[in-house]
């Protein structure tokens, strides 16, 4: 009898197993998740994006000043606990700790400190919340979710920051176009997707 079982259930695996030929077209097909791939095919769709919706720093921090939820849900995008707000601004580099510089941008008020991240790590997921077209549901878990903006952090770095030594910016001019989450008004971590140093 359990020889009979072991038969059964032997037959019910391979009834159940499909064999894919690596290379193949059926491989192509069904490779899964990919964050590599993810990373490199949105964050152009973010760049484009932002720097569409970007509004220019002197008259974004005149709104938020104004009525900060009201300028939250003009010029921004809900996430989670503050929106995520596109950006422009051109000012000269501060000093620099763990790849994140000051920039003093004219026409701000004194008490704003702006901030942007150069790397090598870029922290968060404002890049990939940055459109609100990505969300969870779209992924399986919530590991995908992390990998997918970790993935387009990845892709901006790769085509933004490479070629510029951002161990020497401070006493430069930058023009930076980028996104923050707007929870502190008066400190503003901006994470760039263009970043072009005069």
């Amino acid at each position: 009898m359990a020889i009979g079982i072991a038969v059964v259930l032997l037959g019910a695996m391979a009834l159940d197993t499909r064999v894919v030929t690596i290379g193949s077209e059926a491989e192509l097909l069904d490779d899964g998740f990919s964050a590599e791939r993810f990373g490199a095919e949105h964050f152009p769709i973010v760049r484009a994006s932002v720097e569409e919706r970007a509004v220019e720093a002197g008259q974004l921090a005149a709104a938020i000043a104004e009525d900060k939820t009201a300028a939250g849900e003009r010029h921004g995008v809900p996430a989670g606990i503050g929106p995520v707000v596109p950006v422009s601004f051109s000012g000269v580099v501060g000093e620099g700790k763990a790849g994140i510089y000051t920039v003093d941008v004219a026409g701000v008020p004194d008490d704003l400190t702006i901030r942007v991240q150069t790397g090598p790590a870029i922290n968060g997921t404002d890049l990939r919340d940055a459109t609100g077209t990505i969300r969870f549901g779209q992924f399986t878990n919530q590991i995908e979710y992390q990998d997918a903006a970790a993935a387009i952090n990845d892709e901006m770095k790769a085509q933004v920051l490479a070629d510029i030594d951002t161990g020497e910016l401070t006493g430069k001019t930058v023009s930076v176009s980028g996104v923050f989450k707007l929870i502190n008004p008066h400190n503003w971590l901006v994470t760039p997707v263009r970043l072009d140093v005069q």
